[in-house]
């Protein structure tokens, strides 16, 4: 499994805090997001049709209101849990690297940053840290393709940038 070291260390005058905006890049996924989206319309379509039909027919088990909405209600939660995969987003700016997963959201100074670096047949890219640790990044993902490429181009620039401006 290589790993590609894309920051090189240079000399240079760091940017003002006045120079650019906080975050110089973001990156989201795109054809997660539209999957999670037609995904979460067809749970909640299924969940709610099952649980308005529920009281239809002659199963012999007997169904009331409050299961045809715990039904609905099921459906709905399951459609925010698939909405939760819309969530991944890299920020990139002269402070570091923020990357947001599924859940939780953490900041990476240039100080703490090795690295980026797309494994051989990974889903997604990695933030790699100098303790020889990673944080997968969820939102540069493989079936992207060219709009990943161009992210982790991107990202490298500014951690080209940024790295020996700490």
């Amino acid at each position: 499994m290589p790993v590609v070291r894309i920051f090189r260390r240079s000399a240079g005058a760091p940017a003002t805090s006045g120079d650019t905006p906080e975050w110089e890049l973001e990156i989201r996924p795109r054809r997660a997001v539209r999957t999670a989206g037609v995904v979460a319309v067809l749970v909640a379509a299924v969940f709610t049709a099952g649980g308005v039909w529920l009281r239809s027919g002659a199963t012999g088990v007997n169904f009331r209101v409050v299961d045809q909405i715990a039904m609905i209600g099921i459906g709905l939660l399951g459609a925010a849990a698939v909405l939760l995969l819309t969530r991944p987003r890299v920020r990139v700016g002269q402070r570091g690297v923020s990357v947001r997963n599924i859940l939780g959201d953490n900041n990476f100074p240039w100080a703490y940053i090795h690295g980026v670096s797309f494994p051989d047949r990974k889903s997604w890219a990695r933030l790699e840290l100098v303790d020889d640790d990673y944080v997968p990044m969820l939102a540069i993902r493989s079936n992207d393709k060219e709009y990943a490429a161009r992210a982790m181009d991107r990202l490298r620039e500014l951690g080209a940038k940024y790295a020996g401006s700490k």
